[in-house]
C-alpha cells in the first residue's frame, strides 16, 4: 500500500462501524436457529441451514465481489455490499410473513452476499494501514467490536422477540402462534434495512482513503495459487470459521437439548470469551506476543477444551464411554460451558492469519482477500457436518470431536505453514 497523507483514526473508526454490523448481522443466527426451528418445525440438521446460507454465500460470491472492487475502488465497494445487505434485511420482511423458511433462507444468503464485499474490503485495510507486524493487533480492535455487537445481538433480540418463546405450546404450534412469533422479526430487520442505508451514505461521504499498490518488478507470479502462504492460510481459516460457527451457533441448540433456559441468548456467552481474547490481542500484541506465537496458543487451547469437553459430564458421551467406560469425569466442567470457553481460543486465529497470509501479495491483495474470503464456507460446511454427526450419534455432545483436527491443521500454519513462500 503507497503512503497516504491520511491519519489512520477516520478510517479505523469508519471500519468499527462496519465491524460491528458484522458482528451484529451475523450472530444474530445463533438465536434464529433455534427460533426458526420452532416457527417452521425443523430438525437439528434442518435448522442448520440457517448457518449454511449465511456462510455459503462467501464461498459463491468472495471472488466476484474482488472484481467489483478492483473496477469500483475499495470505498464504492463497500457502499454496493451495505445495499446488498439492506436488501437482504428487507427480504426478512416477506419471510416473516409468510413463515416460510426457503425465503428466510434466501435473505440469510443475500445478507451473507452483501457481508462478503464489506470483508473483501475492510480486512485489508486493517492490515494495511498501519505496520505488518501490529496488523493482528489492529484486527483483534475490529473483532472486539465486532464480538461485542455479538454479544449484544442474541441478548436485544431475546428481550425484544424470543423472550416469551417458552410461554407457546411446548410441541407443536398453532397457526396463530407461528403467525404472532414470527411477524415480531419484520420492524427489527425493517430498522436494520434502514441503518443500512443510512451507512452507504456515511461511507460514500467520509474521508476513507482508497488502497493503491506499487508494483514489485522482480515478481513473476501470475496469480494467488502461487503463494502457499496464502493458500495454506485459506485452509486454516476454513477450518477456524468451521470451528468458530460450530461454536457460536449450536450452543443454543446444545443448551436446549440440555433443558438450559434462556437458550437463544447462549451466543453471547461464546463472544464473550471471544471479546476477552480480543483484549487480550489488543494488549499483547505484537509487544508481548507475537501473530504466530498467539496464533500457536489459539489452536493448542482449542484442541484441549473440545477434549474436556468430550469428557465432560451431564449429556452421555460416546468418546468418554470409550475412554473411561463410564459417562464423563465429573471434576471437569459443564459442557455448555466449555463450548463458550472456546471463544477464547478462537478469537486470535482471524487476526493473526490475515497479515501472514496476505504478506507479499501486492497487486493480488484484493483477489487474495477474497480467497481468504471465500473460506468463511467452513462456517456453511461444518455446522452441517456437525448436525449430521449429532443425529448419526445421538449425541450432540461427542459431535463437536470433529473440530479436533481443524485445531491441529490451524497448529501446523502457525508453526510452519505460514512460513512456506514457494511450492518448491
Amino acid at each position: 500500500m503507497t503512503q497516504t497523507k491520511h491519519s489512520s483514526f477516520i478510517p479505523m473508526l469508519i471500519i468499527g462501524v462496519l465491524f460491528f454490523i458484522f458482528g451484529f448481522v451475523t450472530w444474530l443466527n445463533g438465536s434464529l436457529i433455534p427460533f426458526l426451528k420452532r416457527i417452521c418445525d425443523l430438525s437439528d440438521a434442518q435448522a442448520l441451514f440457517v448457518t449454511f446460507a449465511f456462510y455459503i454465500a462467501y464461498t459463491t460470491m468472495a471472488y466476484p465481489m474482488s472484481f467489483i472492487l478492483t473496477k469500483t475502488g475499495y470505498k464504492k465497494g463497500m457502499a454496493i455490499g451495505l445495499g446488498i445487505m439492506a436488501l437482504g434485511a428487507l427480504l426478512f420482511i416477506p419471510a416473516a410473513l409468510s413463515a416460510n423458511y426457503i425465503l428466510f433462507l434466501i435473505a440469510l444468503f443475500t445478507l451473507g452476499s452483501g457481508l462478503t464485499i464489506l470483508q473483501t474490503a475492510s480486512n485489508p485495510y486493517i492490515v494495511l494501514i498501519g505496520p505488518t507486524e501490529s496488523a493482528a493487533m489492529r484486527i483483534s480492535i475490529m473483532g472486539l467490536i465486532n464480538k461485542s455487537a455479538g454479544i449484544l445481538a442474541p441478548l436485544v433480540f431475546t428481550a425484544l422477540i424470543f423472550s416469551d418463546l417458552s410461554l407457546f405450546s411446548k410441541e407443536v404450534l398453532t397457526s396463530s402462534e407461528i403467525t404472532l412469533l414470527a411477524d415480531k422479526l419484520i420492524m427489527p430487520y425493517l430498522v436494520m434495512a434502514i441503518i443500512l442505508t443510512g451507512l452507504i451514505f456515511l461511507v460514500l461521504f467520509s474521508s476513507l482513503p482508497e488502497i493503491t499498490f506499487e508494483e514489485d518488478e522482480q515478481e513473476t507470479r501470475t496469480n494467488i495459487l502461487a503463494y502457499p502462504q496464502l493458500v495454506l492460510g485459506a485452509i486454516a481459516l476454513f477450518f477456524y470459521v468451521g470451528v468458530e460457527v460450530v461454536a457460536g451457533d449450536t450452543i443454543g441448540l446444545f443448551g436446549q437439548h440440555l433443558g438450559v433456559s434462556n437458550y437463544t441468548a447462549l451466543t453471547s456467552y461464546t463472544m464473550t470469551f471471544m471479546v476477552l481474547g480480543y483484549l487480550i490481542g489488543v494488549v499483547a500484541i505484537p509487544k508481548y506476543l507475537s501473530q504466530e506465537q498467539a496464533l500457536t496458543f489459539s489452536a493448542i487451547g482449542g484442541f484441549f477444551t473440545v477434549t474436556a469437553l468430550l469428557l465432560s459430564s451431564p449429556e452421555h458421551s460416546y468418546i468418554a464411554t470409550l475412554l473411561w467406560g463410564w459417562s464423563g469425569i465429573p471434576l471437569i466442567p459443564d459442557p455448555v460451558a466449555l463450548v463458550a470457553i472456546l471463544g477464547l481460543s478462537h478469537a486470535l486465529v482471524w487476526p493473526a492469519i490475515w497479515p501472514l497470509a496476505l504478506q507479499g501479495l501486492g497487486k493480488f491483495t484484493a483477489q487474495g482477500s477474497a480467497l481468504l474470503i471465500m473460506a468463511i464456507a467452513g462456517g456453511a460446511l461444518l455446522p452441517l457436518i456437525f448436525g449430521q454427526v449429532s443425529t448419526m450419534l445421538e449425541s450432540m455432545q461427542s459431535a463437536y470431536f470433529i473440530m479436533l483436527p481443524c485445531y491441529l491443521f490451524i497448529l501446523y500454519y502457525a508453526l510452519r505453514g505460514h512460513k512456506t513462500t514457494r511450492w518448491s
